[in-house]
């Protein structure tokens, strides 16, 4: 995950919403800053490949540690995001159930900290302005509020704030 529901209830403050609503909205969040930055954040050189089975990955697992986010990808059957809840000699633990597989490529994902602050920019806006999505603008008495437009948004997030990633886009192949 991009930034842990423990890190983000102390740098945002108001959050009424459970841990499980939290993770689902931030891992939305997390694949919308990956689509809109065609950017995967892997680390190549932290990698491992083995055999799943139930929530573990067997291999090496050397300079994983617990929190961190891994992508598995060429199992054909566990590709996707998860989170490592233990780690120990010879296997890691996942937070989701893993299928069978023989093979497994895990490797790590490591986010930059403006890439998190955006993430933290992003709920904070969606939380506080997400509902006005659509609404042109506002008059009361003498004073007029405009609201983000469809026109101006990426996946329900305004491009605004998404443009702070440009340091991180890559080509599209």
């Amino acid at each position: 995950m991009i930034i842990s529901v423990e890190k983000l209830r102390t740098r945002t403050t108001g959050i009424t919403d459970t841990d499980d609503v939290l993770t689902a909205k931030l891992e939305a969040i997390e694949a919308v800053i990956r689509a809109y930055t065609n950017n995967n954040f892997q680390q190549r050189m932290v990698r491992f490949a083995g055999y799943s089975e139930g929530e573990r990955v067997y291999g090496s697992p050397e300079f994983f540690s617990v929190g961190d986010t891994v992508q598995i990808s060429s199992s054909g059957v566990n590709d996707g995001l998860y989170t490592v809840i233990a780690v120990d000699d010879g296997y890691i633990e996942l937070d989701k159930d893993l299928l069978p597989a023989q093979y497994n490529l895990v490797t790590k994902i490591k986010y930059p900290a403006d890439v998190i602050q955006c993430a933290v920019d992003l709920f904070n806006w969606k939380r506080n302005m997400g509902d006005k999505v659509g609404i042109k603008s506002e008059t009361i008495s003498r004073h007029s509020v405009t609201y983000e437009d469809s026109a101006t948004l990426f996946m329900g997030y305004p491009v605004g704030i998404l443009n702070g990633l440009k340091l991180h886009k890559r080509a599209r192949c």
